[in-house]
């Protein structure tokens, strides 16, 4: 299983380099569905690890430049707080329901990866390519950023997921900033809001040291060399795929009945439209590529 781990932790490291997102939304399923973590371990691993990893890739992503500090400080005056009362009520469900509380997190875990799933969707299709110059904070915007941070820091406290899927769409709808800055820009809000929140489920005794260690071993460079990726994939494609991820993942943590077609009727229409997309790109860049047809001659 260790290699598995470091493998896993690659392969969120480089998705989260890359695009800022989906590391908690995919990590905690995979450590419930496929090693067998319990929800509220896998919970507090997941958040403590995602802490340590993502601030290599803060680091670099400061460096490029790709940080709106000022926006990172007012999401984390509401998310920091709100992060160790989510950590505080599960906590306390756990001491409430013992045993009991496992069934209540997975079922927790499942909706929100439903809802960071259909909003990835909607993430999928918004286009906005604003201009790379300085964006100055309003009053309204640093509301926004306060308010974010609130329920994102709440929601990551409590289940680990949240701290790319719902800061980063809220900033690509409310705030005018690149891509880039986008990524970079939640990439370090997570990193200090993992860091807090990962002290209070190591001292609820929520997290499994060992297969952190062995799930940094893949992310940390997977992150670096995700934060320096430049051959662009089709955006859209990628997004479309983890959209299902997410939101299949979820189906199957709250398990109606019905749950292993629904699964599998999702992976089959993601994968159709996932292809249509790549197909549609690969067929624009190569009509780029191509050399404009000779003139013929007078």
């Amino acid at each position: 299983m260790d290699w598995k781990l470091s493998l896993a932790g690659l392969l969120i490291g480089l998705l989260v380099g890359f695009t800022g997102m989906g590391g908690g939304s995919l990590m905690t399923p995979l450590l419930v569905l496929f090693f067998g973590f319990k929800p509220s371990i896998a919970i507090g691993t997941d958040i403590v690890h995602g802490a340590i990893f993502k601030s290599f890739g803060a680091v670099q992503h400061r460096r490029m430049g790709h940080v709106h500090a000022r926006l990172t400080a007012w999401m984390l005056l509401g998310s920091v707080p709100f992060s160790l009362l989510g950590v505080a009520l599960s906590w306390w469900l756990k001491q409430r329901y013992g045993e009991g509380y496992e069934d209540t997190a997975k079922a927790i875990l499942g909706v929100a990866l439903v809802v960071c799933g259909m909003a990835f969707l909607v993430k999928a299709y918004l286009h906005s390519i604003p201009e790379d110059k300085p964006f100055i904070l309003s009053n309204r915007d640093r509301v926004i950023a306060i308010v974010t941070g609130v329920v994102g820091g709440f929601v990551v406290g409590l289940t680990s997921v949240g701290s790319g899927t719902l800061f980063g769409l809220v900033m690509l709808i409310a705030f005018p900033l690149t891509a880039a800055k986008i990524v970079g820009t939640d990439i370090f809000h997570a990193a200090v809001l993992l860091a807090v929140a990962g002290a209070g489920q190591l001292l609820a005794g929520h997290v499994d040291l060992g297969a952190t260690g062995w799930l940094l071993i893949g992310s940390v460079p997977g992150v670096l060399i995700g934060g320096r990726f430049t051959v662009k994939l089709p955006d859209r494609a990628l997004r479309i795929a983890l959209a299902a991820t997410l939101t299949l993942a979820g189906v199957k943590l709250v398990d109606p009945p019905g749950a292993d077609v629904i699964v599998i009727a999702g992976i089959a229409a993601a994968t159709l439209a996932a292809i249509a997309v790549t197909a549609r790109w690969l067929v624009g860049r190569s009509a780029e590529r191509l050399p404009r047809a000779s003139q013929p001659d007078a």
